[in-house]
């Protein structure tokens, strides 16, 4: 019961701090106001994470479990994966929330700053491990990849995405699935979605081509 009360208090702080960054246009939140809206002392909330740093990673690690996990059942699946398939849950689950993709380019860019090196090394193996297994799911349906293709490709798609959106520039925080109190705001995030679809189509199509009707097996 121990165990299922500290989890609970673990999806509790995170879900406060995802409530807070979608209130502030600056996607700012300290740890005293977490602990506020999570109804927790300041002090448990440190017990769970030593900085306000390993606080956000810990959302944004949440965020893109969800892709992962979504992915991987989609490929491991019997039924045989489309691009678009692919294309969908990437928008679904990372360009269209509104908080994704600037708390990703947040995280990156403060990694090592307020983090510790145990936790940043233990986010890294997860991530390793994610990428392996949907990489390796990708290889079978997709057989003009090679192996660790699979994971190349996905890296050099998260890559695409976060730097499309720095390019663009600050409209993205709203997500393209968003609605936008400026008109330009909302130009500029077609632009980026649009401009994101065809720059992952075409790397999903020049470095994977097309699946067969069933996957192969290994």
């Amino acid at each position: 019961m121990e165990a299922d009360a500290k989890q609970q208090r673990h999806h509790a702080i995170l879900d406060a701090t995802e409530r807070i960054l979608a209130r502030s246009p600056d996607f700012h939140a300290n740890v005293a106001d977490v602990a506020h809206e999570a109804g927790l002392a300041k002090g448990t909330v440190y017990l769970y994470f030593r900085s306000k740093e390993e606080l956000l990673l810990a959302v944004h690690e949440r965020s893109i479990d969800g892709f992962f996990r979504a992915l991987t059942a989609r490929l491991e699946g019997e039924r045989a994966v489309a691009i678009d398939d692919i294309l969908a849950l990437t928008r679904l689950h990372m360009v269209d929330p509104p908080l994704f993709l600037p708390l990703a380019a947040r995280c990156f860019g403060t990694m090592g700053e307020g983090a510790s090196a145990e936790v940043v090394t233990a986010f890294k193996d997860r991530m390793a491990e994610r990428l392996q297994r949907a990489g390796a799911a990708l290889e079978r349906h997709f057989p003009q990849l090679a192996a660790g293709g699979g994971v190349a490709l996905l890296r050099h798609s998260y890559a695409l995405i976060l730097g499309l959106w720095h390019m663009s520039g600050a409209f993205a925080r709203a997500g393209c699935a968003s609605g936008f109190d400026a008109e330009d705001n909302r130009t500029s995030a077609q632009r980026y979605c649009g401009d994101l679809d065809s720059a992952l189509r075409a790397l999903w199509e020049g470095a994977a081509g097309h699946p067969p009707a069933v996957p192969r097996q290994r």
